[in-house]
């Protein structure tokens, strides 16, 4: 009796564990088929536990686990089977069920009791949870196809801003086929050179002339053509495929910077974008290879500038902090990505050595007419400037967006109105082009631009 109840159930919270669930899950199944009532499969992950265990300890974690168990057991009929598949994940069968809105309300009853605070030793502690809903048979007819549904559900459901639930559809399996053929395709992306840089210029506003340009990844796949990096580069971060195409991304950067450099400025910069994840990798290996690159290549940090995103900075741990003083000394500069649109803290602007923010083309697209965006662009320029820091806005695409960032006292622009992101070839041309007009203006804009 004790080995098959140690064969059966979670030592942990007493409930059934993945062997009993497929066992139960199986007999539901024949049971549905015999009674012509669907069953639906409740697939329950609990938000930001491994917050908890990591800062609290495994003690608590546990009990946490103990205590969310009874919890959803406590909302569902004696007939249902509720199990732990392990770590924080819980599972739910719903037989016999007459109408969906019971579903419906079974699941938001478990989002509401798993919000409700939990009171473990001297801790206090708040969670929620992300349900995912598939059906039988209508979703699948077979419990490994059950199981992937709900896990799909659940993901969106967590997509979706946590705590609340999500039924499966078609369009989620068949966009989680499609993001599975286009990571597979990813990994050769690298070896097989479909990757290229292409290059917006940043200009200066008091003189017209390209000061900088941000480096912006593109993928030409053989068979799909141009792939959007909203598309590729949150796959490169989950399967960590970012690390390799980050450095890539930094050794032609800063090959293009000296070459750029030596040939019509030496103070010419080329930003970076750095994803969260990168700053994630071992400071020892992350900074080695880059210091090795400008060293092989001869080139000064000061070239360089890396974007990283508010949310690194609101909760920097130390090996953050580690990385953000290799760029401080390695004299690489720092841009605050997308100012204005995330928690846009001051007390990271004051903490770290932050050299521009970047104010979202969200409030410059709209500069002309909301009154409200002029404002909070000029106190973010005003901002900025008491701090120390200049200011780059994004999405400029009109003469009359231009002149209203001037005269809001804003250091550098990009956008449309002087180019799109463009290959370096075409990139240079614009380069040999600053030449001074008339007026004393330089032209920027790409042949044939109005």
């Amino acid at each position: 009796e004790m080995i098959w109840k140690q064969a059966n159930f979670d030592r942990l919270t007493g409930l059934p564990n993945r062997n009993m669930f497929h066992d139960r899950l199986a007999q539901e199944l024949k049971k549905s088929d015999r009674s012509n009532l669907p069953l639906a499969l409740l697939l329950i992950d609990l938000d930001e536990f491994k917050e908890v265990n990591d800062t609290l300890g495994h003690d608590i974690g546990d009990r946490l686990l103990q205590q969310a168990g009874h919890r959803i057991t406590a909302c569902v009929r004696e007939s249902d089977t509720v199990a732990r598949l392990g770590g924080d994940e819980f599972i739910i069968i719903l037989p016999d069920i007459h109408e969906k809105s019971k579903v419906d309300d079974i699941a938001g009853q478990i989002i509401n009791t798993l919000t409700e605070e939990y009171s473990i030793g001297n801790e206090v502690i708040h969670t929620s949870g992300s349900i995912g809903i598939t059906l039988y048979p209508g979703d699948a007819d077979d419990i490994d196809s059950l199981i992937k549904n709900a896990d799909q559900a659940m993901y969106a459901a967590k997509k979706k801003g946590r705590n609340c639930f999500s039924y499966f559809t078609q369009s989620l399996q068949d966009a989680a086929q499609k993001r599975l053929r286009l990571t597979n395709d990813l990994r050769s992306a690298l070896p097989g050179k479909q990757f290229e840089l292409h290059y917006q210029p940043i200009v200066d506003l008091n003189t017209d002339r390209i000061h900088k340009a941000e480096a912006l990844l593109r993928w030409q796949h053989p068979l799909r053509g141009t792939v959007p990096p909203l598309e590729f580069i949150p796959l490169a971060e989950n399967t960590s495929l970012i690390h390799p195409i980050g450095d890539w991304v930094f050794k032609h950067s800063v090959g293009q910077a000296r070459d750029w450099c030596s040939g019509y400025n030496d103070s010419f910069q080329i930003t970076v974008n750095i994803s969260p994840m990168q700053f994630k990798l071992e400071t020892r290996l992350f900074t080695k290879k880059w210091q090795k690159c400008l060293q092989d290549r001869g080139l000064s940090g000061q070239n360089i500038i890396v974007e990283i995103t508010e949310g690194l900075l609101l909760n920097a741990d130390d090996d953050v902090v580690d990385k953000l003083l290799w760029l401080r000394d390695t004299g690489i500069q720092v841009a605050i990505d997308d100012f204005g649109t995330g928690y846009s803290s001051l007390s990271y602007l004051r903490k770290f050595d932050i050299d521009y923010l970047k104010i979202d083309k969200s409030f410059v697209h709209n500069l002309e007419t909301d009154r409200n965006n002029v404002v909070l662009s000029e106190a973010i320029i005003m901002m900025a400037h008491k701090l120390g820091l200049k200011v780059i806005a994004e999405g400029v695409e009109t003469e009359h967006q231009k002149h209203m960032l001037i005269d809001a006292g804003c250091d550098y622009a990009q956008g449309y109105l002087f180019s799109r992101p463009i290959p370096a070839d075409e990139f240079e041309t614009l380069l040999k082009r600053q030449r001074p007009d008339s007026h004393g203006r330089i032209d920027v804009k790409q042949p044939g631009q109005n």
